[in-house]
């Protein structure tokens, strides 16, 4: 059951799965993406393997806080902050951390800032965050580029009219996902966000933040076990990010996914990846702690 939460002078909305005594695992969606992003399903699976689920709305997405479009009144910072106060307030000691796209940047940052909180980190279609990045990582496709451009040509909806605003984040997440695209899947989860959100329009605000103050720490001060999750077919972070970012890190090793975009892994992609992350999130595979995994070439 959803609930919300008075955390770091904000209203964070909150839903939990599993049982509270099982090792929490702490999801963190991507860029002006509410919770709704990380399927049900999936989060079932994760809880069925004894594991206590954790998955939030941002600021400005979903039911948390909100602030007037165009006017985020927070940092990159605020939300690492967020998450870690976030945790505190669920009674969370240490948590397994799983962030995708930005919201992976945001699990790097609080790895480096509170490195007893953080029992192991899997990222998702994201890149290096912190110093130490590799040079010459590849860029976005050019059919990426493009698309980003013609959804920027494009008005924005009426934020007061569902059904476009559903069509407006299903035409986005096609230019993210592409192949394999399951259009009803897409447009059940958009349709969910948009009779969830408080204010659609303020999702926006995440693209305009200032990161305020850089967490202290390099890629090779990632103490915790690294679980990098990559699509093959990542059109904004080609898998060079992923692999560059399991090489970088101490303790990195990668799961490629063959054809998936820069997306949460779709449920076609569960039955390899809940398992991959069980096993990371073990107590027996943490308490190893390889000195150093190479990813794939």
């Amino acid at each position: 059951m959803e609930r919300l939460l008075r955390v770091n002078g904000v209203d964070l909305c909150v839903e939990t799965f599993g049982d509270p005594t099982d090792a929490a695992i702490l999801l963190i969606a991507g860029m002006s993406c509410s919770m709704d992003w990380w399927e049900d399903g999936l989060c079932e699976r994760l809880a069925s393997g004894q594991r206590h689920v954790v998955r939030y709305d941002f600021r400005d997405t979903g039911r948390s806080t909100t602030y007037p479009p165009g006017e985020p009144g927070y940092t990159g910072a605020d939300l690492r902050a967020d998450a870690v106060a976030l945790l505190d307030a669920l009674g969370v000691a240490s948590a397994h951390l799983v962030g995708m796209s930005m919201g992976g940047a945001v699990a790097q940052g609080i790895a480096v800032e509170h490195p007893g909180l953080v029992t192991t980190l899997t990222l998702v279609s994201t890149t290096p965050a912190l110093e130490g990045a590799p040079s010459g990582l590849p860029p976005m496709t050019p059919e990426m580029a493009e698309s980003l451009r013609a959804l920027g040509r494009r008005p924005a909806p009426d934020w007061a009219d569902g059904p476009a605003v559903v069509d407006r984040l299903v035409a986005e997440q096609r230019a993210f996902m592409r192949a394999g695209f399951e259009e009803g899947r897409v447009r059940a989860v958009a349709r969910r966000v948009v009779a969830r959100s408080a204010d659609l329009a303020s999702m926006g605000n995440h693209a305009l933040l200032e990161p305020g103050p850089d967490p202290h720490g390099t890629l090779l001060d990632l103490a915790a076990p690294t679980l990098v999750v990559h699509g093959t077919a990542d059109p904004l972070f080609p898998l060079g990010h992923g692999r560059a970012l399991a090489r970088a890190v101490r303790h990195g090793s990668l799961l490629a996914l063959a054809g998936v975009g820069h997306e949460p892994p779709p449920p076609s992609t569960w039955d390899v990846v809940v398992p991959a992350v069980l096993q990371h999130t073990s107590p027996r595979a943490v308490s190893r702690r390889p000195r150093r995994s190479r990813a794939p070439r």
